[in-house]
């Protein structure tokens, strides 16, 4: 995944080839064997316990990157327990990525350092792996600070770490990619013109394809995030998943893998 010589936009063309021979294994349905805890009223109501392997554990990727040097990241992958949003491990990377930031090619930059973390996980806690899963988290979820279906190319970073480590995976964007038509200003619009206290709209391009949901995660927030399928799950599963984890504008698993990368470059005296 590595820029190997040549020009940039030779590059990009390889970088696209990988995109589309990985996209062919991308799956954009709910593909897992737990399901998500029931919520509120509708768990008070039944007062039994529930049935079969509920989702217990949700992981966060992230990296930040030096201001004074930006060739320097620190990449982090945090474990939260889903029911108290407390962080129970995490992982952290020094790195120097090998290719530069280019738009849409995000995870040729970013994927090998979190998928070094995962190994770490997987070899520093191994308790956090299920038997039958080899790269799997046991996080059994992994929320990326980054795009999923909506990308350019469909394919963002969030869908790149779920088909390499074939994980479900949620693609949770701060900033929105202009693809088929779809503006900030429109989904702003869409917004502001909502009558109930949801907060969320469906991200629907011009050609009728589907690409995520924006959502405020407070009436009180003034940015949208952008969430978009990543691997092996629906966007209404995402977005279920989005909300049960928001405390602030965007969820813990990312706000904390984002707050601790932060963190452990200045505990290593690195100025950023």
């Amino acid at each position: 995944m590595e820029s190997t010589g040549g020009s940039e936009a030779e590059a990009q063309a390889k970088w696209v080839e990988v995109q589309d021979l990985l996209k062919q294994r991308l799956i954009t349905v709910d593909d897992f064997t737990w399901k998500l805890p029931r919520q509120g009223a509708e768990a008070a109501a039944d007062g039994a316990e529930e049935e079969g392997e509920v989702l217990k554990y949700v992981g966060g990727v992230d990296m930040s990157y030096c201001k004074d040097d930006p060739s320097l990241a620190c990449g982090a992958v945090v474990v939260l327990n889903l029911p108290t949003l407390e962080v129970v491990h995490e992982e952290y990377t020094l790195a120097r990525p090998r290719v530069p930031y280019i738009p849409g090619f995000l995870a040729f930059r970013e994927a090998p350092v979190l998928l070094e973390l995962f190994g770490k996980v997987k070899e520093n806690a191994p308790h956090f792996y299920p038997q039958l899963h080899q790269i799997l988290v046991h996080a059994q979820l992994i929320m990326v600070d980054g795009n999923g279906i909506l990308h350019p190319r469909g394919f963002g970073l969030a869908c790149h770490l779920g088909v390499l480590a074939n994980c479900p995976t949620i693609g949770v964007g701060k900033n929105l990619h202009h693809v088929d038509g779809l503006t900030l200003s429109s989904v702003k619009q869409l917004l502001g013109a909502k009558q109930d206290l949801t907060n969320l709209v469906t991200l629907m391009g011009s050609s009728g394809i589907i690409w995520g949901a924006g959502l405020r995660s407070s009436p009180i927030s003034v940015k949208p995030m952008f969430i978009s399928t990543g691997h092996r799950i629906s966007l209404d599963t995402a977005v279920a998943i989005v909300q049960m984890t928001c405390k602030y504008r965007v969820p813990e698993p990312v706000r904390q893998a984002d707050i601790r990368s932060r963190e452990y470059l200045r505990k290593h005296q690195i100025k950023c």
